[in-house]
C-alpha cells in the first residue's frame, strides 16, 4: 500500500464581502487529492482536502516541501503497524521532517490541508465514515451523528443596509438554524449596535445571535463594545482583539460576563495552550474555535484536545471555525460542541452532503465513507476534476 500521487490546485472563492479586517475579493484556497494504490469498486482510493476561508492557498509550500517528503519516503514507513492502512501520524511526522518549531503561519495551513486529504483516504480505505473511525480510535466508540451547527454570515456588503442584513439572517433561520452570526467592528459602535438590534428584533424564542469582531479591537475599543453588548444576551462575543494578544483577552474577561469565543487564528497546540494559560478563557461558558484545516490538521488537533482535557476543558466547548465537513466529522466522532456553517458563502467547499437539512440547529450526518465529500455533488464535481 502506498500513496502514488498528490495533486494540488488553487481555486478561487472570491467575493465582494468584507469583515472588520479584510475583504475577500482575491481569496482562494488549495484543493488537494491524495491518490493511493488501494482499489475500491474498481478505482483507486483518493482522499481530498482543502483549507478554510480567510487564509490563502498554499500550493507552493506543498510542492516545494511537503509533497516531496511524502512521495520520497519508503512506502512502509507511512503505514499503520496495527492495521492494513496508512498512518496519518507517521505521514504528519514525515511532512514535518526538518521543520523548526514555532512559526505557525502559512506552513500550518499547507500541512492541515494535506492532513485532511490523508484522513479522508484512511477512512475510505477502512470503509467507514471518518466520524466512526475517530470514535473507535480516540473516543468512546460511539459517534454522535447529530451535530449542532450555526449559520455564519452578516458580512459588510457594498450597499447592503439593515434590510439586507435581516433578510440574510431570516433566510438562515428559515433553513432551520437556531443560532446566526454577524460581523462587527467594520463600522462604528453605534452603527454596529443598530445592526445587532435589527437582527435581535427578528429572533424568535430559542434563537440566538453571535457577533464576531475578527480581532479588530484594541483593549479600550474591546471594552467599549463589551459594555454595549453586555445587555444583548448574545450567544458569544468573538475574537475581540488580535488572536495572539492573550493579555487583551484576559483583561477583557472581567468586563464581559457572558460567553466569549476565540481561537480560529491559533495554528498550533502550543498557541492554543498559551490561550488557555494566559488568555483568561472560562471553561464554564467560553468557546474555542480552533480549525484543524488551518492548524496542522487532525493530528495536531488531537494534541490540542489532549491539552484541553489536561487543563480542565471539555471538548464540548470547541466549535471549530471553517464550515467544512472535516470538522463536522471530528465533532461527531470526538464530542465537540458543534461546527460553523456558511450556508451561502465560499461554495462549493462549505456545507453538508446533499439532502442533509438543518433541524432546530442540528444536522444528522449520513453514513458516507471518509469525510463524506462524495455526498455533495457540486463539491465532488470539482474534486473529481483534480483526481482525473
Amino acid at each position: 500500500m502506498r500513496i502514488t500521487e498528490i495533486r494540488e490546485s488553487t481555486r478561487s472563492i472570491q467575493s465582494n464581502i468584507r469583515n472588520a479586517y479584510i475583504d475577500f475579493s482575491k481569496m482562494n484556497l488549495s484543493l488537494v487529492a491524495v491518490v493511493t494504490d488501494v482499489i475500491r469498486d474498481g478505482r483507486p482510493v483518493v482522499g481530498y482536502g482543502f483549507n478554510s476561508n480567510g487564509r490563502y492557498g498554499q500550493g507552493h509550500l506543498m510542492r516545494e516541501r511537503f509533497i516531496p517528503r511524502i512521495l520520497e519516503a519508503p512506502a512502509d514507513s507511512l503505514l499503520d503497524d496495527a492495521s492494513d492502512n496508512l498512518d496519518p501520524h507517521k505521514i504528519w511526522a514525515t511532512m514535518m521532517t526538518n521543520e523548526k518549531p514555532g512559526g505557525h503561519g502559512e506552513r500550518s495551513v499547507a500541512v492541515g490541508t494535506m492532513d485532511m486529504a490523508i484522513w479522508d483516504a484512511v477512512a475510505k480505505i477502512a470503509g467507514k465514515p471518518l466520524y466512526q473511525l475517530l470514535a473507535e480510535r480516540y473516543g468512546n466508540g460511539q459517534a454522535n451523528r447529530k451535530v449542532f451547527v450555526y449559520a455564519a454570515g452578516g458580512y459588510y456588503w457594498p450597499g447592503k443596509g439593515l434590510a439586507g442584513l435581516t433578510d440574510e439572517m431570516q433566510s438562515y433561520l428559515d433553513r432551520g438554524y437556531s443560532v446566526v452570526k454577524m460581523k462587527i467592528g467594520g463600522a462604528s459602535l453605534s452603527e454596529d449596535c443598530q445592526r445587532i438590534e435589527a437582527v435581535l428584533k427578528m429572533l424568535a424564542p430559542g434563537q440566538r445571535l453571535a457577533v464576531d469582531a475578527n480581532g479588530r479591537f484594541d483593549l479600550p475599543t474591546a471594552m467599549a463594545y463589551a459594555k454595549a453588548l453586555a445587555g444583548y444576551n448574545l450567544f458569544w462575543y468573538e475574537e475581540a482583539g488580535d488572536p495572539l494578544d492573550y493579555e487583551l483577552q484576559a483583561a477583557l474577561a472581567p468586563h464581559y460576563a457572558p460567553p466569549m469565543a476565540t481561537g480560529e487564528n491559533l495554528f498550533s497546540m502550543q498557541d492554543a495552550r498559551n490561550l488557555i494559560r494566559y488568555g483568561g478563557m472560562r471553561p464554564d461558558r467560553d468557546w474555542l474555535q480552533f480549525d484543524c484545516a488551518l492548524s496542522y490538521g487532525l493530528v495536531e488537533y488531537l494534541r490540542t484536545l489532549d491539552m484541553l482535557k489536561e487543563n480542565g476543558w471539555s471538548p464540548s466547548r470547541c466549535i471549530p471555525h471553517g464550515g467544512h465537513q472535516m470538522s463536522l466529522a471530528i465533532a461527531a466522532g470526538l464530542g465537540l460542541g458543534g461546527n460553523e456553517s456558511y450556508p451561502d458563502l465560499f461554495q462549493p467547499y462549505g456545507g453538508f452532503p446533499d439532502g442533509v437539512k438543518v433541524d432546530n440547529g442540528y444536522v444528522d450526518l449520513p453514513e458516507l465513507p471518509g469525510i463524506g465529500f462524495e455526498g455533495k455533488a457540486d463539491l465532488y464535481t470539482e474534486m473529481k476534476l483534480l483526481a482525473s
